[in-house]
């Protein structure tokens, strides 16, 4: 259990459950609350699911080995097979298909696609002819599927509706799940470079990747200000240690960052709902 639950990454699952929240923070109006629930926890299922098959196709590929420097991955470290992983992905997807029914159901043939779309880009993502993480994609797939998708998605649910509003917030919870996405790829650069996984990191540099970090981790609070939730304002100081940690630190010393990043995505997350 304790494998399962590693490799499920919970510390990342702020990239699943803040754009849902920032989503339904945004609805003017009773939330309808069974519909709200289904989305959260489909999304959350389709990270796990992410995470499970990054976890496994990243050992086969090579890019995890016993010398990686960020928290430990299940399937490179012995305590899970490859089949087993992957098995527990496709468990997953089930689970997040099965909570996609009511909101279908609901919503209509706009939540069919979308649902479609994100378990097929779920294995896209690390596997399949054209991995996205292996070509510099990851950031683009991260905005589009944990930012503008899971917030827009989210109160399309609950209003039928999709406003330029809905799409600025997503944007901005986008950027800050990439950030965590950059920060990881930049303590990861020796290894993905050494197994060809040419992120952006590896192909435009490390002082590319920081000078990307400070623009994704500050874009969030400009979208946020442009709504009027001003109350996200109160997380730009951790914004700014974030920034500063990332342009001092390598290597090992990024997981500390990577932690900071995720306490970021929370508070932003939290204090959005706070207007």
């Amino acid at each position: 259990m304790n494998a399962w639950i590693l490799a499920a990454r919970p510390k990342t699952l702020s990239a699943a459950v803040v754009p849902v929240m920032v989503g339904a923070a945004l609805v003017r109006g009773p939330l309808h609350w069974p519909s709200l629930a289904c989305t959260l926890a489909g999304a959350v299922l389709i990270q796990i699911a992410t995470n499970l098959i990054n976890d496994a196709l990243d050992f086969k590929k090579g890019a995890d080995t016993s010398e990686r420097l960020g928290p430990m991955r299940v399937t490179s470290a012995g305590l899970l097979s490859a089949n087993a992983v992957m098995r527990g992905a496709s468990i997953c997807l089930a689970g997040a298909a099965l909570c996609g029914v009511p909101l279908i159901i609901r919503a209509g043939w706009p939540l069919l696609a979308i649902g479609v779309v994100s378990i097929v880009m779920a294995y896209a993502y690390t596997g399949g002819p054209y991995p996205l993480a292996y070509h510099g994609l990851g950031e683009i797939f991260v905005i589009a599927f944990f930012g503008v998708i899971a917030t827009g998605g989210t109160y399309f649910v609950q209003t039928l509706q999709w406003t330029p509003e809905v799409t600025i917030a997503g944007i901005g919870t986008g950027c800050l799940a990439t950030v965590l996405l950059v920060i990881n790829n930049l303590r990861d650069v020796a290894s993905d470079r050494a197994s060809n996984k040419r992120t952006t990191v590896v192909r435009f540099g490390e002082t590319f990747a920081r000078v990307e970090i400070a623009l994704l981790a500050v874009a969030p609070f400009a979208a946020a200000a442009w709504l009027g939730r001003f109350a996200t304002l109160l997380a730009l100081p951790l914004a700014a240690v974030v920034i500063v940690k990332s342009w001092r630190g390598s290597g090992r010393a990024l997981n500390r960052c990577l932690a900071l990043a995720g306490v970021l995505q929370w508070s932003y997350g939290l204090l959005f709902l706070a207007l």
